[in-house]
């Protein structure tokens, strides 16, 4: 299985080791096309890319792809803030970017008290237990994925199910009913073979991601090789493998609205 392009990676602009010129430098060594850099969203307490810095970060980008000649795409692994839906991007935010990745992390902001009681605090306790959360916190976190790929034009959901748990097959229909990517995290072990397989009946796609903090793990398949040896996921339903790129919601949306 050959990577085609790898759409998570972060920079020093969050908490990333290397540049961009150096990430997507390494992108170059292993053949891949594109390559995201996507760093933490703004409400991420400790680790969230700062609005003043977004000229710095494109100026950076455009650079990297006089440089390498590798499509270096700006985007975001911006975070869900509320079961509503609501993500740290806000719409005012959207004309900068190229590229839309959101996930679940623990140290943000959120949109109010009852969000990060619902969405973090519960399913974080009971992971740091060793036990699912209740099926009232499922439901909360799955009402949450799916109001956000409703409400917002989300090219990839990150690293699904860690830490934070969801109905996988519920959240994967939603994303094929509105052309939004799964992604197979290669950092994380978020999902297992099984999981896999039951969000791929549902036709949802995939891609590969590294979410590479350091260069040397720019293009890392190990872990998304492991679980397909290991399930029944068709390789023709991975877009960014065997030379082929996918056909991101974010760049339609920009063509209709921005």
């Amino acid at each position: 299985m050959e990577l085609t392009a790898d759409y998570h990676t972060h920079t020093p602009y969050s908490h990333g080791k290397n540049t961009v010129l150096e990430n997507a430098t390494a992108a170059k060594k292993l053949g891949l096309k594109e390559i995201g850099i996507t760093d933490h969203g703004f409400n991420h307490l400790l680790f969230g890319l700062k609005r003043k810095n977004i000229a710095d970060l494109r100026k950076e980008i455009e650079e990297a792809k006089k440089l390498t000649g590798v499509n270096v795409l700006m985007g975001m692994e911006s975070n869900l803030i509320s079961v509503d839906g609501d993500t740290d991007t806000r719409q005012s935010d959207l004309q900068y970017f190229d590229l839309y990745l959101c996930g679940i992390h623990e140290v943000l902001k959120y949109k109010t008290f009852s969000d990060m009681r619902n969405i973090m605090f519960k399913n974080y306790t009971a992971y740091k237990f060793g036990k699912k959360p209740s099926q009232k916190t499922i439901e909360n976190t799955t009402r949450a994925y799916i109001n956000a790929i409703k409400n917002n034009p989300i090219d990839i959901i990150t690293h699904i199910n860690y830490k934070c748990y969801c109905n996988l097959k519920e959240v994967a229909q939603c994303c094929a009913d509105y052309g939004t990517y799964i992604e197979i995290n290669t950092k994380k072990r978020h999902v297992s073979a099984e999981e896999l397989n039951l969000m791929a009946q549902t036709g949802v796609r995939f891609v590969i991601d590294s979410d590479a903090h350091s260069q040397d793990r720019v293009g890392d398949t190990k872990i998304a090789d492991e679980l397909l040896s290991n399930g029944c996921v068709p390789l023709s339903q991975i877009d960014n493998i065997e030379g082929r790129l996918p056909n991101f919601r974010f760049k339609e949306f920009k063509a209709k609205n921005l």
